[in-house]
């Protein structure tokens, strides 16, 4: 039995009620399923590298410094 035949046999005996759960799950579960776009993997190679600016401070600093460029 594959793997899709064991969850399909499983969600039959999964009781209407619960299937919000389930779907929720299975929703989650494709989130992230893309890849980076070239500008997020140069970002995240700059920080890897030692580069980019590490902010220090509370959320609203954060904002508000943004906020003010």
């Amino acid at each position: 039995m594959s793997k899709k035949e064991k969850a399909i046999q499983l969600l039959n005996a999964i009781p209407d009620y619960k299937m919000g759960y389930v779907i929720a799950y299975l929703q989650g579960a494709l989130i992230g399923e893309d890849e980076p776009n070239s500008e997020t993997i140069a970002a995240m190679q700059e920080l890897e590298n030692g580069g980019g600016t590490v902010f220090k401070g509370s959320a609203h600093d954060f904002i508000s410094t943004m906020l003010e460029d």
